[in-house]
């Protein structure tokens, strides 16, 4: 008996603070959020190949046959796929990666893998 006049107390007691959070929550004033200046300008210069592709992409099936999307696409890949190609203004921490030795040791080989063996 003990035990259920705890639980009831106990739900009794939840119910009361979900109320009380309830109600103080309704009657806050929402107030404006602040508007934090950004150290960006906000004027972007706009990148022709950026603009180009989605030209390309609005084509829909037409666009594999523009030369002009063909173009476009071939630059797009020579930067992702070089990345000391890309724009200076959209790497700003770029630093050329270390160059490894001219001389470098062969691969090691694997070792060999025993057979597996059977468990009875």
């Amino acid at each position: 008996m003990h035990g259920k006049m705890l639980a009831r107390i106990g739900a009794v007691v939840f119910v009361a603070v979900a109320i009380t959070a309830t109600a103080i929550e309704m009657t806050r004033k929402e107030e404006p959020a602040e508007r934090w200046a950004s150290s960006r300008p906000n004027t972007t210069p706009s990148d022709p190949l950026r603009d180009e592709l989605f030209r390309c992409q609005a084509l829909g099936e037409a666009g594999p046959r523009d030369p002009a999307c063909l173009r476009a696409w071939a630059e797009n890949r020579r930067r992702f796929l070089a990345p000391d190609a890309r724009p200076a203004e959209r790497l700003p921490n770029a630093t050329p990666a270390p160059q490894p030795p001219a001389e470098t040791a062969a691969p090691a080989e694997p070792a060999p893998v025993a057979p597996p063996t059977e468990t009875r």
